[in-house]
């Protein structure tokens, strides 16, 4: 590891150094509270015997404080239960951090999910940043189960990492910031320094990346990833290259909310812990002592509107070569007003069969993956793209609602 100690001292100056006041302490206001706890309880009430078992829902519950404890307790069995082999490195890390939040221990999972990072390797040279999310979760819950067994498979993705930053994804890249920290505040005494250079040369290099997707209004990347990157940036102790403001970042997210942008379960597990004041740095160190939970808030009924209809223009493309089907098709839907993309889907299908599609279900809900027969393909790096005009939707389609006479057009996209 010789090749990084040239860099140590003037990086380990800026480990030390001004980098402290990236982490300015921000937390909601008294008045604003009714809107965190009022998406707290959307999410756990998400929490069924049907639905998707989501670790990442209960990481957030327990960091936050869970309101609804059959919810909590539910998903806790339910993730005991899962079956390793069903379960993707990533989905593994989670599952794991999750029950440790829980108190409860994972079992054989941890050792499993060594042996999977131990033997796991990138897609190709160019692996897009998005493949190393789950292998980053993963170094992250081994770090907070055993860190002197985890040092030299962090050392490893570390390395790999060094080559691999172009495009940047923010997701990952807060991902990667927290394992790393992690792994370098619990670096064991008497550890080569080689380590430390190592993990330092990543993380200066991912937090300078991160800095760079802050936004004026504070968002970070995109309104769904910038949870996750305050959680980074509020533990690293790199300095940023762009001073971070994480009161303004918490007043936007504040707005988004109350404007409803966070619905999806799954966004708000996301949002939750930074909220609350909390990373995914302190699962080891919940409570779970027996406690006074809080009383869920109230929130007055809506007042029922008369359902309106609208209009949407919907066009599916492909258009790609070496794929057999080649069609440009558009059609006009009617749907209620306040329905979300996937109504409008189900409605052009019912409407006519050139608009057939399926879905897969994901932890941020349904995700489109075929049409016509046409399905997302990770060797051929295809997947179905749906945009609003030319821009691409940040949110999935059940969660997407589209405005009357908005052009929706999925396009099959190589990446």
């Amino acid at each position: 590891m010789a090749w990084c100690n040239l860099h140590l001292l003037n990086l380990l100056w800026a480990l030390a150094g001004t980098s402290m006041q990236t982490q300015s302490s921000c937390s909601v206001p008294s008045a604003q509270q009714p809107l965190v706890n009022g998406i707290q309880v959307l999410m756990e009430n998400s929490v069924t015997s049907s639905a998707y078992p989501n670790p990442s829902i209960l990481i957030a519950m327990n960091l936050a404080g869970a309101y609804n404890l059959e919810a909590q307790k539910l998903l806790t069995y339910r993730l005991m239960a899962s079956d390793t082999d069903d379960l993707t490195i990533g989905q593994l890390a989670l599952t794991i951090m999750a029950l440790t939040s829980s108190c409860r221990d994972p079992g054989n999972k941890v050792s499993t999910l060594q042996r999977q990072m131990e033997s796991w390797t990138p897609s190709g040279s160019n692996a897009q940043a998005s493949t190393f999310y789950g292998p980053s979760l993963a170094i992250l819950a081994l770090c907070q189960k055993n860190p002197e067994k985890t040092l030299p498979i962090a050392a490893r993705l570390a390395k790999i990492l060094w080559n691999n930053f172009s495009p940047f994804n923010v997701d990952t890249g807060a991902m990667v910031t927290l394992a790393l920290t992690c792994m370098y505040n619990k670096i064991p005494i008497g550890s080569e320094e080689g380590y430390k250079a190592l993990f330092v040369e990543v993380l200066n290099k991912t937090v300078e990346q991160m800095s760079m997707r802050i936004e004026d209004n504070g968002i970070i990347g995109n309104i769904y990833s910038t949870g996750l990157a305050m959680q980074a940036l509020s533990v690293t102790p790199m300095q940023l290259n762009k001073q971070w403001n994480c009161r303004k970042t918490m007043d936007t997210i504040l707005s988004e909310i109350d404007q409803g942008k966070f619905h999806n379960p799954m966004s708000i597990a996301q949002i939750l812990p930074s909220l609350k004041g909390k990373t995914y740095l302190d699962v080891p160190h919940v409570s779970c002592s027996p406690e006074v939970q809080p009383t869920p808030p109230s929130h007055p009924s809506p007042v029922p509107t008369l359902a309106s209809s609208i209009t949407v223009i919907y066009t599916i493309n492909n258009q790609l070569r070496g794929v057999e089907l080649l069609f440009n098709v558009t059609i006009e839907v009617s749907v209620k007003n306040g329905s979300v993309l996937l109504a409008v889907l189900e409605e052009a299908q019912r409407k006519s069969p050139t608009f057939k599609f399926e879905t897969t279900m994901t932890s941020w809900g349904p995700v489109v993956s075929s049409i016509n027969n046409i399905a997302e393909n990770v060797n051929h790096k295809t997947y179905w793209q749906f945009l609003s005009g030319k821009t691409p939707l940040n949110e999935g389609v059940a969660d997407y609602k589209p405005f009357n006479h908005e052009h929706i057009t999925a396009n099959f996209t190589q990446y």
